[in-house]
């Protein structure tokens, strides 16, 4: 349901969206998809939803683009593209269709536009920000730029447009260890994400890394002693964590990385159990392609990614809402930023 009810009027009038659990065994090819972590009865109220949105995505010649932190029903029944920040910013420039639609926060829609500037980007709410993004300005990376002259800025993809452009080069977390390997400078500039960068620290020894005081609501909130603890309970269990959490959870962790290094890795080593410390929907969006993982252990829920329903897509389909526009000047110094981020990384993949 979506929380405007003349929108919601709109679409029930428009489309059958009512529960259908005909509909739902017609398409169970879909379903399979996450029929261990979605129960009959919510899969025959997403459908409806689903058949919808693909209709309107043949109609409009639109694409979705969704992160893995996405509910299974977006991830497995109407993504065309899902990865990380990184993944997802490469997959953008290379569309051909003439919209996306972005199911991820703010900024991935952002990075869209910037990417390719001649589609249409559609982000299902606008309001779906991040508490990363919000933490910087571009005023923030002058001030930094004053305290350390010369070192170069490394800003996570976690930010608004204006900071990316008042940066050097981005990065994301599967790649921010290369990127920062990668400046001239003894001393760099990371921004916002402090644990981020005092994680990359260890990893790149050589760089003096100094640090904006921001961090992600989600993965501050996992401590080193939720970690022993969960251990002590449940021995055996393989513990993963994003390089978003402080140091000491990272380092009570049997691997830290990306969203996409963290899928790797348990599809690589198949553990019998496995905890993972970062957004809820990780597990579920993997756990039907790995029936023989036990997914287990806490999370903690990103309040901005769940503001992104299946309602909410099909209306900015039908409605063509909430276009994401850039200031031309802003962008190009954005888009510079991050092309040089998908050069050093391909580059170091080469």
């Amino acid at each position: 349901m979506l929380d405007h009810p003349a929108r919601s009027a709109e679409l029930d009038e428009r489309y059958d969206l009512a529960p259908s659990p005909e509909l739902a065994e017609e398409m169970k090819d879909v379903y399979a998809r996450m029929a261990r972590v979605v129960a009959p009865p919510d899969w025959a109220i997403h459908a409806p939803y689903v058949a919808a949105i693909e209709r309107l995505k043949k109609e409009r010649n639109a694409v979705v683009l969704a992160h893995n932190y996405m509910t299974p029903d977006i991830y497995h029944g109407i993504a065309d593209v899902v990865g990380d920040s990184l993944q997802l910013a490469v997959a953008a420039a290379e569309i051909e269709a003439d919209v996306i639609v972005q199911c991820g926060v703010h900024f991935m829609a952002e990075t869209s536009k910037i990417l390719n500037p001649s589609k249409t980007v559609l982000i299902p709410d606008s309001s779906a920000g991040c508490s990363l993004a919000e933490s910087v300005t571009a005023a923030g990376i002058e001030e930094m730029r004053a305290r350390y002259p010369g070192a170069p800025v490394v800003t996570y993809v976690n930010t608004t447009a204006e900071v990316k452009a008042a940066s050097d080069v981005c990065c994301t977390s599967s790649n921010a260890a290369q990127i920062v390997a990668a400046m001239d400078s003894e001393t760099v500039i990371m921004a916002p994400d402090k644990y981020l960068a005092q994680n990359v620290a260890k990893q790149v020894p050589q760089k003096r890394i100094v640090w904006w005081d921001g961090a992600c609501i989600v993965h501050e909130q996992y401590t080193a002693d939720d970690l022993r603890g969960f251990r002590d309970w449940n021995p055996g269990t393989r513990i993963i964590a994003h390089p978003e959490c402080p140091p000491d959870v990272i380092g009570e962790a049997d691997y830290s990385g990306s969203t996409s290094g963290i899928i790797d890795y348990v599809d690589r080593e198949r553990p019998e159990k496995a905890m993972l410390v970062t957004e809820c929907s990780m597990a579920s969006n993997i756990a039907d392609a790995l029936p023989e993982v036990d997914f287990v252990g806490p999370c903690n829920m990103c309040p901005y990614m769940k503001k992104i329903t299946l309602a909410k897509v099909l209306w900015s389909l039908h409605a063509m809402a909430e276009p994401v526009e850039v200031d031309p000047a802003v962008a190009d110094g954005a888009r510079r930023a991050v092309e040089r981020m998908i050069e050093i990384s391909r580059r170091a993949a080469a």
